[in-house]
């Protein structure tokens, strides 16, 4: 397994420019809210408690999966994912009540994929996940490391993941103008 240093500075290399950080802030979460709301429209359901919403079903069974995976990426980057990823849980659960709840998912997660797309154009560079389809687990997990940079916390992280997506960039651009020629 890829250590969090080499999965975020993967990620990192093709997500350098601020505008296209500010997309992925907002299509990211929408596109997880978007996938916890059709999981949970799956009607399986492993195990419940008195309160329905309260259940082991392919929702909350996908989001153990995927913190146990970033847990061990980075414990306290796991932290502040899981205070993410319960209130999206919760909040995607109580809209599959809804009637039209699947295109209301449809739509949500179309909304977030065209913020990802206006990002790349800043960026100039195509997601992470064309190369790696596990980059697809790495954008919260990159987020979440970025909101920690910008509170001040895990500066040592920082200092050590962004050299590395900076020179993972620049051997991008590299390859990418020697294909030109």
């Amino acid at each position: 397994m890829k250590s969090a240093e080499e999965q975020l500075s993967t990620y990192k290399s093709v997500h350098l420019n601020p505008k296209n950080i500010r997309t992925h802030f907002v299509g990211v979460p929408l596109i997880i809210w978007s996938i916890f709301l059709l999981l949970n429209l799956i009607p399986v359901n492993f195990f419940a408690w008195d309160d329905p919403a309260i259940s082991i079903n392919m929702a909350s069974a996908f989001a153990i999966g995927v913190l146990s995976y970033y847990f061990k990426l980075h414990a306290r980057l796991a932290i502040g994912l899981t205070l993410f990823i319960l209130p999206v849980l919760y909040t995607s659960h109580l809209v599959t009540e809804v009637q039209g709840a699947v295109w209301i998912a449809i739509a949500v997660f179309a909304v977030g994929w065209v913020f990802q797309l206006i990002g790349h154009k800043y960026e100039k560079a195509k997601p992470a996940f064309v190369d790696d389809l596990n980059q697809l687990l790495i954008g919260p997990f990159f987020l979440m490391a970025e909101l920690y940079f910008m509170l001040g916390l895990e500066k040592a992280l920082d200092k050590r993941v962004t050299p590395m997506a900076v020179e993972k960039r620049r051997a991008l651009e590299a390859l990418r103008r020697k294909s030109r020629l």
